[in-house]
């Protein structure tokens, strides 16, 4: 059972950072005034993996209650997110929000996850984690937020969930807004730090599952973050095979060690086919003609 905090709730921010300093003031700022509109009680722990924009020195000169760690650069996003939520482990909150840096939560975003998370802490009787939707602020669409699974015979593709005025059971998640209650942490634990950037959040979804905690998408949209480009990585057929090839392999791509690790834990007893098969498609793909430069 949930222990009540003695005033209003214990809520911590996780989030890691690099080079982006005007997003990631944005972002702290965005989520204060959440947390003033939802009677919150805020803190935050922010893992800088070694900026060199000045991102640490301007945290820690405006939001007096952010917690900032300092990385030497080689940390990316999941060991940087580990080590920023074991940091937050130590302390004593009722609930925990992953949040991205380049993520701008609506007004009443934070009251709308805590009411959520709530009411189905309530039905359930079990610890539950909230996933928040975001649009890309140009196009309108989703970009981020809850996933489910493409098919039984696709274990590794999971397709993005449109909100709906209704919360909706998930498999599992982005990680740029993620309500977790401390009773949820306590069964599915910290973030894998196996993974070197990506995967870590559809890791932990995962994990949740598992481990008896349920994964919901909240109604509606609680914030903005724009797409990823798809330019310039190894999906993007424009470039040399052999460019493909090193995006691929590279942290922010498909390293090798990272989807091993996820595939092994995800994809049942065929999990060597579906590990090889991203890289025979690519090395596959080199066999057809490219468009035409400035074509996807």
């Amino acid at each position: 059972m949930i222990e009540p905090a003695i005033g209003p709730l214990r809520l911590c921010l996780v989030l890691s950072c690099f080079n982006r300093r005007e997003l990631t003031l944005a972002c702290l700022q965005a989520a204060e005034a959440s947390a003033a509109q939802a009677g919150l009680h805020l803190h935050a722990v922010l893992m800088d993996d070694g900026s060199r924009d000045g991102t640490a020195e301007a945290v820690q000169q405006r939001f007096a209650w952010v917690d900032v760690l300092r990385g030497d650069g080689s940390l990316f996003w999941c060991r940087g997110m580990h080590t920023a939520m074991g940091h937050a482990l130590t302390q004593a909150h009722d609930h925990y929000l992953w949040l991205n840096d380049d993520t701008l939560l609506q007004p009443d975003a934070l009251a709308q996850l805590a009411e959520t998370a709530q009411q189905l802490r309530d039905e359930s009787k079990a610890p539950v984690i909230v996933v928040g939707s975001t649009q890309d602020p140009q196009s309108g669409r989703p970009s981020y937020g809850g996933r489910r699974r493409a098919s039984r015979w696709r274990p590794t593709r999971f397709e993005l969930v449109p909100p709906t005025p209704a919360p909706q059971r998930i498999d599992t998640f982005d990680g740029n807004i993620v309500w977790l209650s401390a009773e949820a942490v306590r069964a599915v634990g910290n973030l894998d730090a196996a993974y070197e950037h990506a995967m870590g959040d559809t890791d932990y979804g995962l994990r949740a599952a598992r481990a008896g905690v349920a994964v919901w998408l909240a109604p509606g949209f609680q914030g903005h973050c724009a797409e990823n480009p798809a330019a310039g990585g190894f999906n993007d057929r424009s470039l040399p095979l052999r460019a493909r090839w090193r995006a691929m392999r590279s942290r922010k791509g498909l390293p090798w060690r990272s989807w091993a690790h996820f595939t092994r834990r995800h994809a049942g007893w065929l999990w060597p086919i579906y590990f090889a098969w991203p890289y025979a498609r690519l090395l596959l793909s080199g066999l057809q003609p490219r468009p035409p430069q400035g074509t996807r």
